[in-house]
């Protein structure tokens, strides 16, 4: 076993948004209205048994483009009374609409939020400028911190490192959830800047944490949290090796989840159901899991979890039926 002692950087000793974050999905009844009792239950369910120290919600993963403000709000405020005393929580609260935004944000703030997680403006596509003056805005409008959603998969617009480097100067602006899939750019702004980087895609999680990041906000720890926490968990006590083997038994589960063109919101609620945790169906214009989808996404849950499951960690390798 190769074993390497490495001292904590400010970034690892204080995560300013935890470390092990689940993008939580959002709960909604079987008639599709939203299930406050459910979010709650989940949300227990990841923090005290999954060992996740934080929870992103109302991101992509939790269907923010249909659900209402009043729904955003509600669900922040059970997640909030629920786990907000051991758990960091934060509201994604950005659109393509900057006012629109702005009010999300104080909402969220009114609402018990401890940060915000704001998304470049999509569709639209705005230049590097005036993304940097939506996100100062923002940023502005209320004493939380912000991380910065960096996903031009789906905005169209990615930030730049120079843009990134400008950001870093906002009071406010204390991370990056990165799901650019660009390395380089991530290892030049955390050289450069305090920023704490969070790994989006969870393929990401180990090589962003060697590079000095904080943590991640992970899809398939809807599913599978304590694997997720076991990487971080090793690399951060020293054993490299351990934790790229918990990396690797991942990968099954990611691609499953998140390597194919089914939304992250749709697989990650079709192991939920199976699991018998609270999640319920998607809302249009996305589509439930089919019978076939379903039965691969279990099949790489188990894959993983049998793959996971060894002496030295508490992940457990049962998956019913």
């Amino acid at each position: 076993m190769t074993t390497v002692t490495h001292p904590l950087t400010p970034r690892a000793a204080a995560p300013p948004f935890g470390r092990a974050a689940t993008a939580m999905v959002t709960p909604f009844t079987a008639d599709g209205e939203l299930d406050t009792d459910g979010a709650q239950r989940l949300a227990t369910h990841l923090v005290d048994d999954g060992g996740c120290d934080a929870l992103v919600l109302s991101g992509t993963t939790g269907e923010s483009p249909t659900t209402t403000e009043a729904e955003k709000e509600t669900l922040l405020r059970a997640v909030v009374e629920a786990v907000g005393d051991r758990a960091k929580i934060t509201a994604g609260v950005g659109t393509n609409d900057t006012r629109h935004t702005v009010a999300l944000a104080r909402s969220a703030e009114r609402a018990g939020a401890h940060g915000l997680l704001v998304v470049t403006p999509y569709y639209s596509r705005p230049t590097q400028e005036a993304v940097t003056q939506h996100l100062r805005t923002v940023a502005d409008a209320t004493g939380l911190p912000v991380m910065l959603y960096d996903i031009p998969g789906r905005t169209g617009t990615a930030l730049s490192a120079a843009t990134l480097l400008r950001l870093a100067a906002h009071p406010r602006i204390a991370a990056v959830k990165d799901c650019g899939n660009d390395l380089l750019k991530s290892a030049k702004v955390l050289a450069a800047t305090g920023l704490a980087y969070y790994a989006g895609c969870d393929e990401q999680i180990l090589p962003l944490r060697a590079l000095g990041g904080a943590g991640c906000v992970s899809t398939a720890g809807n599913a599978a949290p304590r694997a997720v926490c076991a990487v971080l968990d090793a690399y951060d006590a020293g054993d490299t090796a351990t934790a790229a083997r918990r990396q690797l038994a991942l990968v099954p589960l990611i691609e499953a989840v998140t390597g194919g063109e089914t939304p992250g919101a749709v697989t990650a609620k079709a192991l939920l159901n199976h699991l018998g945790l609270p999640a319920g169906p998607v809302r249009g214009p996305l589509l439930a899991a089919d019978a076939a989808l379903t039965a691969r996404l279990v099949d790489a849950l188990r894959t993983t979890l049998d793959r996971t499951a060894d002496t030295d960690t508490a992940v457990p390798a049962a998956v019913p039926g």
